[in-house]
């Protein structure tokens, strides 16, 4: 079997929400600047038509072979699919699809200026592509082929990405539903960060307290500070929160830096996570050795796709860190949390709101049932697209 086609197929379609999507933004690296600080501007990450519509347009990789087995990959945006395309695409025409170590490989060895950022995200999606359609070939949900399952459903934590954060009677109803619905875990996302003054901190404090005094001594609650915030603000932060027992806070300053996150660590009782915006095995290296982080949190989308992720996991187990994949990867998250040791991820990340945009084009989504995902029945990584919810197909145009 040989690979004749690596087809990008650029798709769009409709959301339809419950009023508006976008809620609130978090707190952004930008924001040490006034310009970029101002609460009045709210974050868009997709255009809304209407009150209650939100467009949407992603691309998909798909590898196509010469026995007509598939795999897609996706989903990603223009800038992603240019580089799959133009700079990755050659490496795979006319090779075996199964060979995924070496496939991965001459695009990780071929990309010289390129091992992070989007080159690694093109990576990741035709990686995962390739994982696709092995399962397919094999007639197997993936996760059969890379151990099998420890169990057969993962806790999900409710990542509250987009939602009001600032309307604490808002932050409660929402935390209240979230645990109705079955989840005994949630993450939400500070607003504020260091320029905010005492005022924002104040907030910050405030959301943490309404969410321990909302769902009780027993459910964990995850904070995620999205590289925003410094070591002197941190440590202080983590002071004032540290009575409410958060599970831990997330990315607490510039991934590059890990002297912060290391110097953090040790000046708070409450772990540390991060690195979702750092790439393969050495990036996560990096934070092992300096001992910075006590949980582990690569993309499977971004850091080297599921291949890649695979490693950085079996590194990590061996300084007895957790491993949880940042949740925009559901689909291909759920194959990699069954195959691993409840100790060593004992939860998948669920995106609530980002979870409708990724999946939204896909024939079958993975949702959480009462709190927790379960291992997919189908073959591959039941990535096919839903020609219901696909409004129009267009063939890429990346210009001249």
């Amino acid at each position: 079997m040989k690979i004749e086609k690596v087809r990008l197929r650029h798709v769009f379609g409709t959301i339809e929400t419950d009023g508006l999507f976008w809620e609130e933004r978090l707190v952004q690296p930008l924001d040490v600047y006034a310009e970029f600080r101002d609460v009045t501007k709210r974050v868009e990450w997709s255009s809304e038509k209407s009150k209650n519509e939100l467009a949407h347009d992603a691309y998909f990789v798909q590898i196509e072979t010469d026995e007509g087995v598939i795999g897609i990959g996706g989903p990603m945006d223009k800038a992603v699919a240019f580089i799959v395309e133009n700079e990755l695409a050659h490496y795979l025409i006319g090779r075996d699809p199964l060979a995924t170590e070496f496939l991965w490989d001459i695009m990780h060895r071929g990309s010289v200026h390129g091992r992070q950022g989007n080159t690694m995200i093109a990576i990741s999606a035709i990686d995962n592509a390739l994982w696709d359609l092995k399962g397919r070939y094999f007639k197997a949900p993936v996760y059969s082929l890379i151990g099998g399952p420890t169990r057969t459903e993962v806790p999900a934590y409710a990542s509250m990405l987009g939602y009001d954060v600032l309307d604490m009677g808002l932050v409660a109803e929402r935390a209240k539903e979230k645990q109705d619905e079955g989840y005994t875990a949630q993450k939400w996302f500070f607003r504020h960060g260091p320029m905010s003054g005492p005022k924002g901190f104040k907030k910050n404090v405030d959301m943490v307290r309404t969410l321990r005094e909302t769902l009780g001594d027993d459910d964990d609650i995850m904070l995620d500070c999205w590289q925003s915030m410094d070591v002197n603000y941190v440590i202080k932060l983590a002071e004032q929160i540290e009575e409410f027992h958060p599970r831990w806070l997330e990315e607490t300053a510039m991934p590059d830096r890990i002297d912060s996150y290391r110097k953090i660590r040790e000046a708070t009782n409450i772990p540390l996570s991060g690195a979702e915006h750092h790439y393969t095995r050495w990036g996560m290296k990096q934070f092992i050795d300096a001992e910075a982080l006590d949980i582990i949190q690569p993309d499977i989308y971004w850091a080297g796709g599921l291949s890649e992720v695979l490693k950085i996991a079996a590194l990590a187990t061996t300084f007895d860190l957790i491993t949880i994949p940042h949740g925009h990867s559901t689909n291909a998250g759920i194959h990699f949390s069954v195959t691993q040791s409840p100790i060593h991820t004992p939860y998948q990340e669920y995106l609530v709101k980002w979870n409708t945009v990724h999946q939204h084009f896909l024939k079958d989504p993975v949702t959480p049932i009462n709190g927790s995902i379960h291992s997919p029945s189908g073959i591959g990584m039941t990535m096919d697209l839903d020609p219901a919810k696909i409004e129009r197909e267009e063939e890429p145009n990346f210009g001249s």
